[in-house]
């Protein structure tokens, strides 16, 4: 985060300062004791300050080193706005324990105990500053310590994250190593695999980086590159994998596709007899909308042909999207011929039944019809009118349905049947939404 890149270094004055701090504190210091009686015990209290602000003074600047570091871990690893009030809250510190080092390093200079002219009244001045300095000091290092606790949930993410780290990278150069020997056997079986290997070869910058260490380019950012290079890489080695197993299912459906072409071509042919057999016995609107599905037949038959054409040519130069492309038009196309050639038998099976016998029909409708009128007058003594409208309306179609057969010598059959259908899948969405509003209640 290198707006948040402030100065985090402090003056190290503990280690410049210590040896004059605690000059003379030991009996081999070299310290001279001149007097006895009321000066020598205010000297000895006035070292006795002096000593325990230095004490004091190393416990701050131990603690400040300790938190530079965690802050720096913080910092390194989390650019969210916490870390970045961590880092302004730690600024603020140090300057705190800057103005309070100082006044500690003016109490010491101030006042040289070791002086023989020292009298009572100089060493009670400098006991007290001395003295006052180290409450400050102290002061000083309960606010570090309380401001370290709160920086408890930051750090432990921050380590968290830096655990990853290394893991990470690695696990990114493992997968660029398995894709590359993924992409080597497929070259191997014959497949050229240009785009994956365009692909992989953009990986390249990525890895240098990586190489260079989160140093150069910070934590976060190489764990982000690190897991970017990682689902890259194995999207790369998954589809080297699948080339094979791609071609082989390109193959596959080509043959089968040629072979669908060639049936539908034959079976458009024989579309034309049942269209005849139509006109003969049934009247034009029963068949009408038919008369087209022969040359529809053989010009989609003739499309496919040349999608699969193209199909092959894309598989011969590898370029497996476009195979698979022309492979589901040429799939499309036949699906729909198919529809048409299909439909044209059907009708001639169903207009033949219910020519024979409309019975069947009539009665299978008004079954449903009953059946859907027993649902709605269930623990009810008058239906609703919502049930009652509809039900009563397909009665009313049912024997207008019927009228239509007796219109001449050739009735519309056709008409009659697809009334009927509708009737039944009007009133099956009648019995659908009672039954659903009792489930509910």
């Amino acid at each position: 985060m290198s707006t948040l890149r402030l100065s985090l270094a402090m003056p190290l004055l503990a280690a410049a300062l210590l040896p004059h701090a605690f000059a003379g504190s030991g009996s081999g210091g070299g310290r001279r004791w001149f007097g006895g009686g009321r000066d020598g015990s205010r000297r000895a209290a006035a070292q006795a300050a002096k000593d325990a602000a230095a004490a004091a003074f190393y416990e701050l600047d131990t603690a400040q080193q300790g938190l530079r570091i965690s802050v720096e871990t913080i910092t390194a690893m989390d650019d969210s706005a916490d870390a970045r009030r961590a880092v302004e809250g730690f600024a603020a510190l140090g300057r705190r324990i800057d103005e309070v080092s100082g006044g500690y390093i003016t109490a010491v200079d101030a006042h040289d105990l070791d002086r023989v002219e020292l009298d009572a009244a100089a060493a009670g001045r400098a006991r007290t500053e001395l003295e006052r300095a180290r409450d400050e000091l102290v002061r000083v290092k309960g606010e570090l310590d309380r401001f370290e606790q709160g920086l408890g949930p930051l750090l432990a993410r921050a380590e968290s994250q830096l655990a990853r780290l290394a893991p990470a990278v690695e696990r990114a150069r493992a997968a660029l190593r398995d894709a590359s020997g993924a992409l080597d056997a497929t070259r191997e079986a014959g497949f050229r695999a240009d785009h994956l290997a365009a692909r992989l070869a953009a990986l390249g910058p990525e890895l240098t980086k990586l190489n260079e260490g989160a140093g150069r380019h910070g934590a976060t950012e190489t764990l982000r590159r690190a897991d970017q290079v990682l689902r890259e890489a194995e999207a790369v080695r998954a589809e080297a994998a699948q080339v094979p197993e791609r071609a082989a299912e390109i193959d596959k459906r080509l043959v089968s596709l040629r072979t669908r072409a060639e049936a539908l071509a034959t079976r458009a042919a024989g579309v034309e007899p049942v269209l005849s057999e139509l006109r003969r016995r049934f009247a034009a609107a029963c068949w009408r909308d038919l008369q087209d599905v022969p040359e529809q037949a053989q010009a989609a038959a003739r499309q496919a042909g040349e999608r699969l054409a193209e199909a092959a040519a894309a598989r011969a130069e590898q370029r497996w999207p476009d195979a698979t492309s022309q492979l589901a038009t040429a799939r499309a196309l036949l699906n729909t011929a198919d529809e048409g050639v299909l439909a044209a038998g059907d009708r001639l099976r169903r207009l033949e039944a219910v020519a024979k016998d409309p019975q069947d029909e009539i009665e299978r409708t008004r079954f449903a019809v009953r059946d859907a009128q027993r649902l709605a007058m269930a623990g009810r003594s008058t239906p609703d009118p919502r049930d009652a409208g509809p039900l009563d309306a397909a009665v009313a179609r049912i024997e207008r349905a019927v009228g239509i057969l007796d219109t001449g010598r050739h009735p519309d059959y056709w008409a009659f049947l697809t009334e009927l259908e509708a009737i039944r899948a009007d009133v099956g969405r009648v019995v659908e939404r009672i039954r659903g509003e009792r489930g509910r209640s």
